[in-house]
């Protein structure tokens, strides 16, 4: 059975671990600033802990838009949506992992801690089925004149 775009988008979050949360400034430049996900049950939302006074955070205050971007050796995915700032010390506790204390070391209680929620509106994405896979496809396509390289889709969200 194929997988639905929305499906491989779940399966491709399991695979990684810090993502780049795109804002923009109050220049309207864009800030990339790097990220642990702390959970992808990808129900349409990713949950990040962040300081509260972190730059990422004054910036949504001024435009919610973001992009989420994630990259690895043989994929990567693009999340666009909205983020918001969520003061819920259970939903923190439960996110809530001893990596974290490494940033927050007084634990969920942290008055620095508070979580980052966004909100996707639609998600690219391009994945290959490994190195191997992907050089095979491009020797192939050299000898064939027929372009291969792998899965890419967009998924609208929202």
């Amino acid at each position: 059975m194929a997988k639905t775009d929305l499906e491989q988008v779940q399966t491709m979050l399991d695979g990684f671990r810090f993502a780049m949360l795109t804002t923009r400034d109050e220049q309207g430049m864009l800030q990339a600033h790097p990220m642990t996900v702390q959970e992808h049950e990808f129900d349409g939302d990713l949950w990040f802990i962040v300081g509260a006074d972190a730059p990422a955070v004054q910036h949504i205050g001024i435009d919610p838009a973001v992009g989420v971007s994630f990259s690895g050796d043989s994929a990567w995915l693009s999340i666009a949506g909205t983020a918001e700032v969520v003061h819920d010390l259970a939903r923190l506790k439960e996110l809530w992992s001893t990596v974290v204390e490494a940033w927050f070391p007084e634990g969920p209680e942290d008055s620095k801690a508070t979580l980052l929620k966004v909100t996707a509106s639609s998600a690219q994405y391009w994945d290959s089925p490994g190195r191997l896979a992907t050089l095979i496809s491009l020797v192939t396509s050299k000898v064939t004149g027929e372009a291969k390289g792998g899965e890419s889709g967009t998924v609208q969200l929202d």
